[in-house]
C-alpha cells in the first residue's frame, strides 16, 4: 500500500543549510614534485578540508583542518592561490549546499598521521594524482594548482632536451 501512495510524490527537502570549508591543496617539493591526497571513510580520495569556526579566517581553518586531518603544521602558504568549488549533497532530508575555499600550500616534511576521518593518505606524482581524485571538480583544482607551481617555476617543462642545441 506505501508503495502506491508513494508513486507520483514530489520530494520536498524540509530545510536548506549552507556550509562553508576551507581546505589545502598539500605538495612536497621534490622530484617529482608530489601531492598529498586523502582516502576518506566514505570511499573518496581528496584534499584535507573542513568546516570554518566562528572566527576564523578562510586561512586559519585551512591549518587548523591540516594539521588535525594530517598532523602537518609546518607548512607555507604559497600567496596568489585562492580557489574555490561548490557543490550540493542531501543529509535525509536537508539540502546542503557547500563551498569550500583551497589554497596551495607546500609541506616541510612527509611524515601524515591520519585523524580517524580518513583511511590511507598517499603522497601522489601529479599524474597519479590526477588519477587517483575521485571528483572532477577536484581534479580540476590539481590542474589549477600544477598551472600555478609551473607559472612559478616548480616544475620543469616536458619534453624539452636542454642540451639540444637549435640548427
Amino acid at each position: 500500500m506505501l508503495d502506491c501512495l508513494c508513486q507520483g510524490v514530489i520530494w520536498v527537502f524540509v530545510a536548506v543549510k549552507r556550509e562553508k570549508s576551507c581546505g589545502a591543496i598539500v605538495f612536497s617539493e621534490g622530484k617529482p614534485v608530489e601531492f598529498l591526497l586523502l582516502h576518506y571513510g566514505k570511499g573518496h580520495w581528496g584534499f584535507p578540508k573542513g568546516h570554518m569556526e566562528k572566527g576564523e579566517s578562510e586561512e586559519q581553518t585551512m591549518k587548523r583542518e591540516l594539521e588535525e586531518e594530517t598532523g602537518l603544521s609546518r607548512v607555507e602558504v604559497l600567496p596568489g592561490f585562492r580557489e574555490e568549488i561548490s557543490y550540493s549533497f542531501r543529509q535525509g532530508a536537508v539540502a546542503v549546499f557547500k563551498e569550500v575555499v583551497f589554497f596551495l600550500v607546500k609541506a616541510e616534511e612527509q611524515d601524515v598521521r591520519l585523524s580517524f576521518e580518513h583511511s590511507e593518505a598517499k603522497w601522489l606524482s601529479y599524474d597519479a594524482a590526477l588519477e587517483r581524485l575521485s571528483f572532477d571538480n577536484t581534479k580540476k583544482l590539481l590542474e589549477k594548482a600544477r598551472s600555478f607551481l609551473g607559472q612559478h617555476n616548480y616544475f620543469q617543462p616536458r619534453n624539452v632536451d636542454l642540451n639540444q642545441k637549435n640548427k
